[in-house]
């Protein structure tokens, strides 16, 4: 028996890839399938089921297309209703793959087709149960995703339904399990989530706060709903995708892979509405761009933030990379369902600039020149981008929070006529919220580059003359 995890830092996913005797199984996938399949043709096996956890909202399954070349089963726990051909489980049925077994296990929480998948080894050994977003390492999946698809399902709803499949379906299981989740840290889909991305039942029960024998129904479902943010826009949208069915992803690589000159590329840009995204690192975009371009880098939550800031998944989209990253950028637009990806800018933003086209840049100054000028001027229009929560924990003291995330919702708060110094933690976020007010006419801002980070590290004072730690949110 194999058990192997693949597991996508940019969207914090986990998929499975389980194999014996020749058949295999795939939980969860990715969009992009090929990885599955070359991994089966090495053992030598015969894909024979795709399980589906649930629904997704934070990404498009790979489950239609993998199950399209391989003619794999795609399998739902009771209540899904997919659109297309699949086998709907019912509560505790089990399927053989090879020696082993899998055991459907209706969890109904995070939405309402929820389910765990509890693994037997060759001797009938409940080894490990693949959990979905039913439970996380150190959490549980938030449980107001699904009313935003389905308007009468109240997070409360959920929630109480997500208490009675913890206690009655997977406190009882055996301590010795290993616990497969569906993400880690840094998905939207959780807010506690631990680095790890599996441990033992036996740990989960004695430090993950969801699963605290002592709760009441109606603690829980207090405890769980607190501190929510709102899911990023593009979750719905998501959902729906992975219900109804979407276009092959070889067709959406297709058409995206257009190499375009800089002519083709500023033709294209003028003639539709495309948007143009560079997925270059901060620094190299600052120092020059083609107008317009709002800067979104490949090296970072890449997917999660063109989900989170571009509302309409039929946007088309004209792309700015690094030579040799142009098929790797247009799969994770596809991982999080932006299909309309409509070419990139062939030899990228240097052959741009050679051909003599107009060009744009970013004043960036570092950490060091920006607390000079803050000590000399306490009220320096300062935006601090971080996540609230991160905002709460630690910040500048006068810097006002503008997260990143509700950019489009916040932009109202800034004025054109002002000068406005911008940092994250980092300088990648900072840089994606200067390039969209620039996208927006908004001229006069300044990128601090490292961050919060560096301003701690590189100031000449100490950090409790103007920083001002509160509690951690």
């Amino acid at each position: 028996m194999k058990i192997e995890q693949i597991y996508t830092g940019c969207l914090a996913e986990a998929a499975y890839y389980i194999e014996s005797e020749g058949e295999a199984a795939v939980i969860d996938p990715l969009r992009d399938t090929q990885p599955f399949i070359n991994r089966a043709k090495k053992d030598g096996a015969t894909i024979k089921y795709v399980f589906e956890t649930h629904f997704h909202a934070d990404f498009v399954s790979g489950h239609i297309d993998l199950s399209n070349k391989t003619g794999a089963t795609i399998v739902f726990g009771p209540t899904a209703q997919p659109s297309y051909v699949a086998y709907i489980a019912k509560d505790e049925e089990i399927f053989k793959i090879g020696k082993i077994t899998i055991k459907a296990l209706h969890t109904p929480g995070h939405t309402m087709e929820s389910t765990c998948y509890l693994l037997s080894d060759e001797n009938g050994n409940e080894t490990a149960i693949f959990t979905g977003d039913t439970l996380f390492i150190g959490d549980v999946g938030r449980p107001d995703l699904a009313q935003h698809v389905i308007a009468d399902l109240t997070e409360e709803k959920l929630a109480g339904y997500l208490f009675d499949s913890l206690r009655n379906k997977i406190m009882p299981l055996s301590d010795n399990l290993i616990v497969y989740p569906n993400h880690g840290a840094g998905s939207a889909c959780g807010k506690k989530m631990s680095t790890e991305t599996s441990d033992s039942l036996s740990n989960q029960k004695k430090f993950n706060y969801a699963l605290n024998p002592n709760l009441t129904k109606e603690e829980f479902i207090k405890e769980i709903l607190t501190g929510l943010v709102p899911p990023p826009s593009y979750f719905p949208q998501n959902v729906l995708m992975n219900i109804t069915g979407y276009e092959d992803l070889d067709e959406v690589m297709e058409r995206g892979s257009k190499s375009l000159s800089p002519e083709a590329f500023e033709a294209a840009a003028n003639e539709t509405d495309a948007l143009i995204i560079d997925v270059r690192d901060a620094q190299s975009f600052a120092k020059g761009y083609v107008p317009n371009a709002i800067n979104i880098g490949l090296e970072g939550q890449f997917s999660s933030w063109v989900g989170t800031l571009i509302p309409d998944l039929k946007q088309s989209i004209l792309l700015v990379t690094d030579k040799g990253k142009e098929e790797e950028t247009i799969t994770r637009l596809a991982r999080v369902g932006y299909d309309n990806c409509i070419g990139y800018l062939k030899g990228g933003f240097d052959n741009w600039k050679s051909s003599g086209k107009d060009t744009d840049y970013v004043k960036s100054i570092s950490a060091d020149e920006f607390a000079e000028l803050f000590l000399q001027n306490p009220n320096l229009n300062a935006l601090d981008v971080r996540k609230k929560s991160e905002y709460d924990s630690e910040h500048i003291l006068g810097v006002e929070n503008f997260p990143l995330d509700f950019i489009n919702d916040n932009m109202s708060q800034i004025q054109h006529d002002k000068t406005y110094y911008l940092h994250c933690a980092g300088g990648y976020r900072s840089m994606i919220a200067v390039s969209i007010l620039k996208s927006r006419g908004f001229s006069h801002l300044i990128d601090i580059a490292g961050g919060f980070t560096a301003i701690k590290l590189n100031h000449k004072l100490p950090l409790t003359e103007y920083i001002c730690p509160t509690t951690l949110l």
